[in-house]
């Protein structure tokens, strides 16, 4: 019989980067779900690499964002996003992310993908986060 998963928002993150990039991963059937949380300590020095993976729907839960969209000609789009906004980015888009922190030196989002983002289903203690420096693709 299927059960709900119930999770905390800011309980159960996983360190990616010291002191600057938390997340944990859950993942469903058709879904996954990321939290992501960045701190301003060593969070402004973590650049996204452009990414494309499903549809997502992203909520941005503390400080804000800006969301660039990349699009085949090299042109990029910037999209703000403010806590307690949310976008929906299209499959197949490429994106990236800058942060923009709060007085608590702290940007978080919530971030659902369908169908599942591969990456997540890893073998990494780690989760996956598409930063510059990583070797690995999405």
């Amino acid at each position: 019989m299927p059960k709900c998963k119930v999770f905390g928002i800011d309980h159960g993150l996983k360190e990616v980067v010291a002191d600057g990039l938390y997340m944990k991963t859950m993942i469903g059937e058709t879904m996954s779900v990321a939290v992501i949380k960045f701190v301003e300590t060593a969070g402004r020095e973590l650049p996204a690499k452009a990414h494309r993976h499903g549809e997502e729907a992203s909520l941005q839960v503390r400080g804000a964002c800006s969301i660039f969209e990349v699009h085949d000609d090299g042109t990029e789009v910037e999209q703000a996003l403010q806590a307690g906004e949310g976008m929906i980015i299209p499959a197949g888009l490429s994106h990236y992310g800058v942060n923009h922190f709060e007085g608590a030196g702290m940007s978080m989002r919530l971030n659902v993908v369908t169908p599942p983002r591969a990456e997540y289903r890893s073998g990494d203690q780690t989760p996956y986060y598409p930063l510059a420096s990583r070797e690995k693709t999405a």
